[in-house]
């Protein structure tokens, strides 16, 4: 049982991943209320204290032990070198549910072909320590200089290629780049501070939010189904739900219906409620979900 002194806390990436990760808590029950002057959101829950910070400094912030806890990315925990627990993967982003991916990019019409072509090149990036390692391991000698930031309108002229993240590559089509290879994929992840993983509390507190958030992202695009079946139609409509587990049957007071609950992928609704219908679903009822858990 926790008393009044016991607190949690919580980095949450500000940036590109504020709004995403904010919505993601929001669907695993945390309520965040961010000002746009304050680095200090509120939440209704009296046992978290958070603070915005930017995810490139999220890691060694939870090393310090400044944060017990926080999100960041994969990449910056290889580019920063933090030693900390990684509690979770947690797969999300501002555009999509998907890892994003730092790549090499070069102008669409350089003679950069391969990692090989970059020897004595010169390469603009944020990930300084990722891109020197991955030359290293290609055995390529070439100059890495840090990005402030619009790294994409570099090449040609201040930069001979480029290490940038990218979901779609979108961004760096419209600028007229083009991928080489891909040096790393990464996700977000749920990080805790070695100490603050030790202690009883705190861990059993973390592990309870890791669960929330990931029922929150498995939850994302799927929706409940409930309907009411005559027992003689029953086989006909189970065969026609591509269900994630077993579906749910339970007796109604007329002995010759059921009712049938299950979830589905949202995209696939359109198609199965008709077909549903058809093969005798009655009453059928569509609901959303904020978190599965297994």
């Amino acid at each position: 049982m926790s008393s009044a002194t016991n607190k949690l806390k919580l980095g949450l990436p500000k940036g590109s991943l504020q709004d995403s990760t904010i919505e993601l808590f929001g669907k695993a029950g945390f309520h965040f209320s961010v000002s746009s002057r304050s680095y200090f959101p509120s939440i209704d829950d009296e046992e978290l204290e958070a603070i915005l910070i930017r995810a490139q400094e999220m890691a060694r912030y939870v090393e310090s032990g400044a944060f017990d806890v926080g999100l960041t990315g994969k990449d910056w925990i290889i580019e920063t070198g933090a030693d900390v627990v990684e509690v979770a993967d947690l797969v999300y982003s501002k555009a999509s549910m998907r890892p994003v991916r730092w790549v090499l990019a070069v102008p669409e019409n350089s003679d950069i072909k391969s990692v090989k072509d970059l020897q004595g090149k010169r390469i603009a990036t944020e990930v300084v320590n990722i891109t020197k390692s991955y030359l290293k391991r290609n055995n390529v000698t070439a100059e890495v200089e840090f990005s402030w930031g619009a790294t994409e309108v570099k090449p040609p002229e201040l930069a001979d290629a480029i290490v940038e993240v990218t979901e779609t590559g979108s961004s760096l089509r419209a600028n007229k780049l083009r991928i080489v290879e891909t040096i790393l994929e990464s996700n977000t992840k749920l990080i805790a501070n070695k100490k603050s993983w030790q202690d009883n509390w705190k861990r059993e507190k973390i592990e309870n939010i890791a669960m929330l958030l990931a029922g929150a992202i498995e939850a994302s695009g799927k929706v409940g189904l409930k309907m009411n079946i005559r027992k003689a139609d029953l086989e006909k409509v189970v065969s026609k739900l591509p269900a994630l587990r077993n579906p749910t049957i339970a007796e109604l007071s007329d002995k010759n219906w059921v009712a049938l609950e299950t979830i589905v992928d949202e995209k696939t609704v359109r198609k199965i409620i008709p077909d549903l219908k058809r093969a005798g679903a009655e009453g059928i009822f569509e609901y959303e979900i904020s978190k599965l858990i297994y």
